[in-house]
């Protein structure tokens, strides 16, 4: 599965190795209809993307690999009604993917470039955004300027490369080194992720971390920001 989901093909086995198997395994549960994709692209670093299973129509959220036997799978559960790009650098073969399964891909205004000017639906401003009952796109300025994230349930928050799991331990961690656009507003995005319920948080780049309650993930975001402090107004 490894070999499989590289985005440099610099995995290698010692003997031939017959892969199909392992493509086929993708996209991997995560938990309930939660799916983690696989097939990591190159031009988005090697990005996690996740797959969300509902009856009122399958989510993608960020961009793998528009692998073949992925793409086969993905129609297999039912296609793809939405394409949610949580920020400018994880959208790697969305143009493939909205062909494919003609699919409305939904991008924060802040964060559009030339790769990305034909998006279906531009979120607009930091206030929360409604998609259906059960998804919320929440504005967390920072990584860049139109970074979002995606609440699917109150459960899950999908982050792209605004949180992540600290490795080896529970806790929650963010950077200013991999900041493009504002830590002060990062800071405070991460604050208000404080406002919602989830239990867990799916990174694009980092670790996946899960919380047994709401309060405890909450409870892991206030140690965050302990941890980082005061900052400045500035950049």
């Amino acid at each position: 599965m490894a070999l499989v989901t590289c985005p440099t093909a610099s995995i290698g086995t010692a003997h031939q190795t017959n892969a199909t198997a392992a493509a086929r395994s993708f996209p991997e549960p995560v938990e309930g209809e939660v799916y983690y994709c696989g097939f990591a692209a190159e031009s988005s670093f090697g990005a996690s993307s996740y797959f969300i299973r509902r009856p009122e129509g399958n989510v993608l959220v960020d961009s793998p690999r528009a692998a073949g036997p992925l793409m086969k799978r993905l129609s297999e559960l039912g296609g793809v009604r939405w394409m949610f790009l949580t920020h400018r650098d994880d959208v790697a073969a969305h143009r493939k993917f909205a062909r494919a399964f003609k699919c409305e891909r939904i991008l924060h205004r802040a964060d559009l470039t030339g790769q990305t000017a034909d998006v279906e639906r531009i979120v607009e401003g930091t206030d929360p955004v409604h998609l259906a009952d059960d998804l919320m796109v929440i504005p967390v300025p920072g990584h860049t300027r139109g970074s979002s994230s995606l609440l699917y349930r109150d459960t899950f928050l999908f982050t792209g490369d605004h949180l992540w799991g600290a490795d080896g331990e529970d806790e929650l961690e963010a950077s200013r080194s991999v900041c493009w656009y504002s830590w002060p507003e990062q800071v405070r995005s991460l604050a208000k992720l404080r406002e919602f319920s989830f239990r867990w948080v799916l990174p694009g780049h980092g670790r996946r971390l899960r919380a047994e309650s709401s309060e405890q993930m909450r409870d892991w975001l206030t140690r965050l920001l302990e941890q980082i402090g005061p900052v400045s107004s500035r950049r």
